[in-house]
């Protein structure tokens, strides 16, 4: 993992599916200088495709820097790791195995990166889900990925957007195993990490989470389900013997309907959609994905690969911006929850105890 350091955070960018939009709003985000002002960026991709399409979206005032490995990054510069210069065979808006296959490569030499200490946060542009999959890619997407590289058991999928806060108790899985994953184990657990996170990650002295219902009303009293009494509110009342701040579980048409979010520090879903879709409806185009829970720092734009739109100079970049800016503001947190949280008295120890020898 990476040292904490002085000087310019170095980013560490993978341009996932190269047949989606990854390149198209990666070089849009860069051409802002001041985005070269707050960090070092370091792209993992492909020189061919990313002049391919500088070219076909007529990109003039940007260009990257290549460099042969991380450790030789430059500062206001956006840096670039060429991964080969073999023809791949790139296709906008197309999804091909050769696509997915470098989407795998440029993940892994950037984790080898961050593990060595060359970069010091990862941002991951979108990758298809389908193309990826092989003997040493099989899990849903990145978020799964990373906690197996990792050895993360307990980790959280968090949609963030300025204070709105959503996490998911299941992740990419059928809906119709939603209700059987569901234990009150496992979201003691998520409410767990975020609680965690809240606090170490953003800066959040005293967490207050809701919690979403399963069924409609949130059961109804157990009229329309009894998910919700026999499994989510006993989950509520052990963190809350606890101290947790936690509260439900809320209907979550009502809860997100009426503004009762923007009361609450953090948000649980059950699952993927009754999280995300309220999400990018008050969020689209600037929300950003975060895997709370790992021990590395990992965003990703919340959009996918685009690929009805690759290529045409469409792309909204503000998304992959943003991942930017909370991997950065992340980072920070978590250096700073270290220098308050060390023993104050360990540079005192340290002397009397040489003074001793």
């Amino acid at each position: 993992m990476s040292d904490f350091h002085d000087g310019p955070i170095r980013v560490g960018i993978t341009h996932g599916d190269f047949n989606g939009i990854g390149y198209e709003v990666i070089m849009k985000a860069f051409a802002d200088h001041g985005m070269l002002e707050l960090c070092t960026p370091v792209v993992y991709g492909l020189h061919k495709a990313a002049s391919l399409y500088r070219k076909t979206l007529g990109i003039q005032d940007f260009s990257f820097y290549g460099i042969p490995e991380a450790s030789k990054a430059v500062k206001h510069h956006c840096n670039f790791v060429n991964l080969t210069d073999v023809d791949v065979g790139i296709e906008p808006g197309t999804s091909t195995p050769a696509a997915g296959s470098w989407a795998v490569k440029a993940l892994n030499r950037a984790l080898e990166d961050l593990e060595q200490g060359h970069i010091d946060v990862l941002v991951t542009a979108p990758i298809n889900k389908q193309n990826v999959q092989s003997p040493e890619f099989k899990f849903p997407g990145h978020t799964e990925f990373l906690a197996s590289r990792t050895q993360t058991s307990d980790y959280l999928m968090l949609l963030v957007n300025e204070g709105l806060r959503i996490g998911t108790v299941t992740g990419h899985i059928p809906i119709t195993e939603v209700a059987s994953k569901l234990s009150t184990d496992l979201i003691v657990s998520r409410l767990r990490v975020m609680a965690k996170s809240l606090l170490v990650d953003f800066g959040v002295r005293t967490p207050r989470i809701a919690v979403l219902g399963l069924n409609p009303h949130a059961g109804d009293h157990g009229l329309i389900g009894k998910e919700e009494e026999q499994i989510i509110s006993p989950a509520i009342r052990k963190l809350s013997q606890e101290g947790m701040l936690v509260y439900g579980p809320y209907p979550a048409d009502g809860f997100f309907g009426s503004g009762a979010w923007k009361k609450f520090d953090g948000v649980m879903a059950m699952y993927h959609d009754q999280g995300l879709i309220p999400f990018k409806s008050l969020a689209f185009h600037h929300g950003v994905n975060f895997t709370a829970g790992l021990p590395i720092v990992r965003t990703s734009p919340d959009h996918g690969t685009g690929y009805d739109i690759s290529g045409k100079n469409e792309a909204d970049p503000s998304s992959l911006r943003e991942a930017v800016f909370l991997a950065i503001d992340v980072f920070r947190n978590r250096r700073m929850y270290l220098e308050i949280s060390a023993n104050p008295l360990q540079p005192q120890q340290k002397k009397e105890r040489e003074r001793e020898r």
